[in-house]
Parts: C-alpha cells; structure tokens; sequence
C-alpha cells in the first residue's frame, strides 16, 4: 500500500511517499481503508522535534531517537472498514468510520497517513455521522478532542463570560462552539481576517489580536481558555491571563497531558449528528503533497483543520 514515511526528524524532506506491507486486523481489529486523515499541529510536533533538550529528549523517549518508531505518522482516520478480526462485533465490513488512534496517555498508534490502517474496535472508533463526508469527519476528532479536555476543567454555567485565545485554529473553533453548546458567552481572539468565521460558529464578541493596544478591549471572564499554548504569545495573551473575575481559572492547553476518553469521541459524534457542532476545513490536500500541508501547518495561521485525501 501506498504510506507517507517519516524518516528522519526535521524539515518536510524527510516525509516521502513509499510503498510499505498492508496491515492485517488481529482478532479483536478493523482493517480501515482511509479516505481521509488530517495533518494536526502534533504531527508538525513530532516531525520536527525541536524542541528545547530536556522536552525534545522525552519525546524521543516516547516516539523514537532520530526518526519515529513508526515512521508512518498520523492519528486521525477516516474510511471504510474493509475487514475485520474474528472477535470484532461492533462493525461490519463496509462501515464507513472515522476515529483517532489515541485512547489514553500510553496507549496510542500511528498510521493513518496510509491507504490502511488496523485500529482495535474499542478504541476511539466510531460509524461516521452520516451527514458528513469522510473530509469533514477526519476534521473533527483532534480539535474536538483537544477542546473537550479544556472545557471539562470548567464548569460553565449559562451565561458565563468565556475567552478563547486562538479561537480560529482546529481546537479553537471546536471550543467555541462546545463552550456555546454549554451556555456561555464567548469572546474569540483572533486575527480580523478570521472574524466571519468564528462569529459564524457562534462567538459573541471577537478581539483581533494583532491591533494596537487590544488588551484594553478585555472585560473579565469566568475562564480564559488558551488554544494555542506556549507556541504563541502576545501582550494581548499576557493580560488575559488576569482578566478574571474572583473565581476565575485560565486553562492552557499546554497544562499536563490531553486525555482522550472514549465518552468524549463518542460525545463529539453525537454533537456532529444533531449539527451541535461542525467541523472546519481550511484546505484538502492529496497524500502524495503532504509535504506542503506540514508547511501550511507549520506556518501557524491555519483555519480549523488541513485535511489529507487518499
């Protein structure tokens, strides 16, 4: 089958088209054949590794030392099951499916920058929302995810003042409408090109972040939510942090290690099936230019999700 290796870290070069061996299902496994996967601001993580020593070096634990242990990246999947272990009675073949390939911590697979992939039926694996295309399903379980793990650090009630700081990216956009769907009022920060869209997912006040002096635009909020963690910052993002009310809490997304439940997948379904929630795709790319989808990623300024077809 047709894969995207990873072989080595550092720049996009190292990602290169390859033929490798078709996964076979264990008992208790679905072999997908992926229609669809993203290209997530982790993968770019992972690809590059360069970070500071002491982090770079327990990444390197985690993934490898010098190239990925699996050198096939990727963790969002969405496809058609095309067969299936002999345990396996959740799903038939022909299911169309989408999942993510992490269900705790220390449990997790790569892979799905491949025409298949071989996932548990336990995990993160659900029948796709009938309604979205297999495009639209691959832009859900990061940002959907990533956001859940935020947002159940709150305890919004309705009407709560809610900021979300990078407001438009894939976790972004999945907060804002997750934290609407709560009840809050939300103020998104974001470049002014963007305003169309995150006001369009249900934001109620919007801050552009790179005009002058547009920290005096900050009220007091019950939680300020950082969606983009210490990769960026601003004078704008460093006052934000104390515009609290008394009881207030700042949550960055960079605060301990995302967990990702199955009863939050399984809750980003049921929300993407009643239309609660929709997921945002700036660009679709096929898998053999994956190399320029890690650029656009890494530029930093995407809307919602870069989408690979395959």
């Amino acid at each position: 089958m047709k894969a995207i290796e990873c072989l080595k870290y550092g720049g996009v070069e190292n990602l290169v088209l390859s033929n490798v061996k078709k996964p076979i299902p264990k008992d208790s496994e679905v072999l997908i054949k992926t229609c669809a996967t993203s290209v997530t601001t982790s993968d770019v993580l992972i690809r590059r590794m360069n970070e500071p020593l002491i982090p770079r070096f327990i990444l390197q634990l985690i993934f490898g030392f010098g190239r990925p242990r699996n050198p096939v990246l990727g963790m969002v999947t969405a496809g058609i099951v095309q067969s299936k272990g002999k345990d396996v009675s959740m799903f038939e073949i022909g299911d169309e499916v989408f999942a993510y390939g992490s269900i705790s911590t220390t449990i997790r697979r790569f892979g799905s920058y491949a025409e298949y992939i071989c996932l548990p039926e336990d995990w993160n694996l659900a029948l796709k929302p009938v309604s979205l295309s297999f495009e639209e399903a691959a832009a859900i379980p990061y940002g959907g995810l990533l956001a859940s793990h935020i947002l159940k650090k709150t305890s919004i009630n309705r009407g709560d003042r809610v900021l979300i700081y990078g407001a438009s990216g894939s976790i972004g956009t999945m907060a804002i409408q997750l934290a609407k769907y709560m009840g809050a009022h939300v103020t998104s920060v974001c470049s002014g090109r963007n305003f169309k869209l995150v006001e369009s997912l249900g934001s109620d006040k919007v801050i552009d972040y790179t005009i002058e002096n547009a920290e005096t635009q900050l009220e007091t909020y019950k939680y300020v939510i950082d969606a983009v963690g210490n990769s960026k910052s601003s004078k704008l993002k460093d006052k934000s942090k104390k515009a609290l009310t008394s009881n207030g809490k700042y949550i960055s997304i960079d605060h301990g290690t995302p967990l990702t439940p199955k009863e939050a997948f399984l809750n980003l379904k049921i929300l993407a099936e009643q239309e609660k929630i929709k997921p945002v795709i700036d660009r679709i790319y096929p898998l053999e230019k994956i190399a320029e989808a890690h650029k656009y990623v890494e530029m930093g300024h995407k809307r919602g999700n870069v989408v690979i077809t395959i």
